[in-house]
């Protein structure tokens, strides 16, 4: 009877030791970490501003990206209710430039002008990350494309 009762403690006390036992790893992953610890990495990448400035109250809206020589990048929301890109850009005051033979060409986007007189740099317009077939005046706004203005040499 006395070893019945020997084998009863015994089995209780490995029970709970594997109860604790569990409750431990169950706390503690895999990795050795505790669940209160998070991993971080840290990559180096291209200056992005995270923060997208909304623009105008219309009833269209596209997304516009803005590309400096740096590779910088500045985004915007635009709603509006303009029919082309250009016009949109223009009653925000996003860009800035001459009227030539083939429509206007963009000299200052978002405060920043690229002269190719000066560094042969020019801004280069895009139309959903393809380089733009026509100008921005006259590129028609689709609702939920993704226009932008880079610098390029």
């Amino acid at each position: 009877m006395q070893m019945k009762m020997k084998n009863k403690k015994n089995t209780s006390l490995l029970l709970c030791m594997m109860l604790i036992v569990a409750m431990a790893f169950s706390t503690i992953g895999c990795n050795g970490k505790t669940g209160n610890e998070t991993n971080i990495t840290t990559e180096p990448t291209q200056s992005v501003q995270s923060d997208i400035t909304v623009l105008g109250e219309g009833q269209t809206e596209f997304t516009f990206t803005v590309v400096d020589k740096a590779g910088n990048q500045t985004q915007f929301e635009i709603h509006t209710d303009k029919e082309t890109v250009g016009d949109a850009l223009l009653e925000h005051n996003l860009i800035e430039g001459e009227e030539g033979d083939y429509g206007l060409y963009v000299k200052t986007v978002n405060g920043i002008t690229a002269d190719y007189n000066v560094d042969q740099t020019y801004w280069a317009f895009y139309v959903n990350g393809e380089y733009a077939q026509k100008g921005a005046d006259f590129t028609k706004i689709t609702a939920g494309d993704s226009y932008s203005f880079k610098v390029e040499k």
